[in-house]
């Protein structure tokens, strides 16, 4: 069959990678893609937000399965306006993707069906938000209630951090719209968990679980980004951890999606901390999770794309997953998260085969960065602890002139 995969990101080339590597596909292309995921895919020069010509190309190029990548594509519409042209897509429809689209609507949709999360209140008015952060006290967590990149999300550990949080997306219009509302919530203890799940309505199938790594530097320091690096398994948690995480959260937003009237098709995120009284609910992601995507696909032993296809018809597939750890480490343009140049060359890109591309182009055959996260690289071996030299190993031969990682991804599987 043939497969298009929506986005440009390391994500849609980890996407790339897994369809490339299916027995059942013939074609993978990639809408808008990216330089670098060009030996798993064929890039197709069509933005994520032009509709009419994404149907066409699916429709000239007998396109069976389509998936959306980005969470603002999903909320822009794309899989409502495939679904009508009679086109098989996986990834949620508007209002289902409206569970990432509001942190406020996601937090009513957890309250409605009791699904555990910490509590919260919502503000417009930077004077209601101020006095509330005064009452709760600190630690507590600031979020623009829209979508922000990853980047929306203060953990305030004082009042003046708070504070200052608030003025930024309420006074300063930092984040635009996404910033009209913001969402003010507990401080919640423990240790976070990535667990994604291919969802079709009430169907739940879990992946297995990640842990990724959102501060931009060694020891979880500096501003929030959208991930600098993750790993899978998370040895920290048990299977038991993990099935209560279903049980409590996945299978309980699903069938609560359902009962508000807008069922649930395509990878549903829940990012969990897991705290003593066990999983809460942090926040809801409509798609694959990244760099989460970069680790788990990489375990999946089955083939995707009929998966998918036996999800979307109805059946309950039972994926197998490598036994295998997968460790991967994201290298930034200097800067990230704030403000970077572009167009420097990438120098001494290291080999692998799951080498996963995001903010690239490139110029008279030389990769230049493009982006903020500019490529993830993966490695899988039989520990962690392998994974994780096996990577940076690889990455000592990256010219860093322009870009920089984290060197202690997966600290927390193993000090």
């Amino acid at each position: 069959m043939n497969v298009l995969i929506v986005g440009a990101g390391g994500r849609e080339h980890a996407l790339a990678y897994a369809f490339a590597k299916s027995a059942s596909v013939t074609r993978v292309y990639a809408a808008p893609g990216n330089a670098g995921m060009e030996n798993h895919a064929e890039c197709v020069d069509i933005a994520e937000t032009d509709e009419d010509s994404l149907v066409a190309f699916a429709k000239d190029r007998l396109v069976e399965l389509t998936v959306i990548g980005p969470e603002a594509t999903l909320l822009a519409g794309l899989a409502d306006r495939f679904e009508q042209e009679g086109l098989r897509v996986f990834g949620p429809k508007k209002k289902a993707a409206m569970i990432e689209g509001s942190k406020t609507y996601a937090k009513e949709v957890m309250e409605r069906y009791h699904i555990p999360t910490g509590t919260y209140a919502s503000f417009s008015k930077y004077n209601e938000a101020e006095a509330y952060v005064r009452r709760q006290g600190t630690p507590i967590v600031i979020k623009a209630d829209g979508l922000a990149a990853g980047k929306g999300v203060t953990v305030a550990m004082t009042e003046e951090e708070a504070l200052k949080a608030l003025e930024e997306v309420l006074k300063n219009h930092k984040f635009g719209e996404a910033g009209a509302e913001v969402v003010i919530e507990e401080f919640l203890e423990g240790e976070e968990l990535s667990l994604m799940a291919f969802v079709h309505g009430e169907t739940v199938v879990p992946m297995v679980a990640a842990q990724d790594h959102k501060r931009a530097y060694n020891n979880d320091e500096g501003p929030n980004t959208g991930g600098m690096g993750a790993y899978s398994p998370v040895p920290q948690f048990t299977q038991k951890d993990i099935d209560e995480a279903v049980e409590k959260v996945l299978q309980p937003a699903a069938s609560g999606l359902r009962q508000e009237g807008s069922p649930f098709t395509g990878v549903l995120y829940a990012g969990l901390m897991m705290t003593s009284a066990g999983p809460k609910v942090i926040e809801f992601n409509a798609r694959f999770g990244d760099p989460e995507a970069q680790v788990v696909l990489p375990r999946l032993e089955s083939d995707l794309a009929q998966l998918l296809i036996t999800l979307l018809e109805g059946e309950k597939p039972e994926p197998v997953w490598s036994e295998e750890a997968v460790l991967g480490v994201v290298a930034a343009s200097k800067g990230y998260p704030g403000s970077y140049e572009k167009n420097h060359p990438i120098q001494q890109v290291p080999e692998s085969p799951l080498l996963f591309f995001a903010g690239v182009e490139k110029k008279n055959g030389i990769y230049v960065n493009s982006g903020g996260r500019v490529l993830l690289l993966s490695e899988k071996a039989a520990t962690l602890a392998e994974a994780q030299e096996k990577v940076y190993e690889k990455l000592n031969e990256l010219d860093t002139g322009n870009l920089f990682y984290r060197t202690d991804i997966g600290f927390r599987a193993l000090r």
